[in-house]
């Protein structure tokens, strides 16, 4: 499996689109895997758009995910520079000053462009070290290779389950932690609940009160796919220490905020395919977090 994965690392870019259309169009026109859920997550988020222009941005999201899984192999066997060639960070010097300050930084990112080439990219362009959430893959050959290639330029992989333990063990070390926070909790996890994209959306809470430990910034980092293949990253600021006057819950409300205008600008590049509303919202006083919108996490 490892063998295959890599000889597949081995091959050049247009090779690895044209495997990744022939997937498209299995996926898309044959098996329709997932699509008629996205079909309706997508009309109940644009009822403005028309059917035709929502057909579109359904298929282009399956088109953009084909070439996502396609660059991410490229990306695992290419070098820094050529990385860096293809993802351009414009983050106004905010991790450079972080880094000069010897800070500890947030990062909160989403399935919106191409989250694969998220870690190499930072971790070729910048001299800190990355921890990067995520959930292991169940199978251990892939999630071998997965963590092999994704920490190639010096990023680190953490177990969702041993974050907590990493956070204590390097409290006080400058590093840049980095959360992919768009996934939906399960139904019985703590969640936040906001209105994002005309419908009642559970977040992940915890942003807030990892930001606060470390009094660290949080920073929301979007990446805006600018022609096949290349990708211009920014930042915006979610919430800045000190942090004594600032309402629970702003961060994971203006990350909610920066998505929604993400999407909205780029509809086809969000991952439409991840069932974002998985479940309805309780009714008041069965979720510890489903209250209002705290008024200073307005953007």
């Amino acid at each position: 499996m490892r063998f295959f994965l890599k000889a597949l690392t081995k091959l050049p870019l247009p090779i690895l689109y044209g495997l990744g259309f022939v997937a498209y169009c299995i996926v898309f026109h044959v098996m329709r895997w997932r699509r008629d859920r996205a079909e309706a997550d997508v009309a109940r988020a644009f009822p403005e758009k028309s059917a035709e222009e929502r057909a579109a941005i359904v298929k282009q999201c399956y088109r953009n995910l084909a070439d996502t899984i396609a660059e991410a192999m490229w990306g695992f066997g290419a070098s820094a520079e050529a990385i860096k060639a293809r993802v351009t960070f414009d983050d106004g010097g905010m991790i450079r000053r972080a880094i000069d300050q010897k800070q500890t930084i947030l990062l909160l990112s989403a399935h919106h462009g191409n989250w694969e080439w998220l870690l190499l990219a930072a971790g070729a362009n910048y001299p800190i070290p990355i921890d990067v959430v995520y959930q292991p893959q169940r199978f251990e050959p892939l999630d071998a290779f997965l963590r092999e290639a994704r920490c190639r330029f010096g990023g680190k992989l953490i177990p969702r389950k041993d974050f907590v333990y990493e956070l204590l063990s390097h409290a006080g070390e400058p590093r840049a932690y980095a959360l992919i926070a768009d996934q939906t909790p399960r139904k019985q996890d703590p969640k936040y609940w906001t209105r994002f994209l005309r419908q009642d959306t559970a977040f992940f809470v915890g942003a807030d009160k990892i930001a606060r430990f470390l009094d660290s910034p949080a920073y929301f980092v979007s990446m805006t796919r600018v022609r096949r293949g290349h990708y211009v990253v920014k930042l915006d600021v979610l919430a800045e220490p000190p942090y004594e006057n600032v309402d629970d819950l702003v961060i994971v409300e203006r990350y909610a905020r920066c998505l929604e205008r993400a999407i909205i600008a780029h509809p086809a590049d969000w991952l439409w395919l991840q069932k974002k509303w998985k479940y309805a919202k309780p009714a008041p006083g069965e979720d510890a977090y489903s209250g209002g919108v705290p008024a200073r996490a307005r953007l």
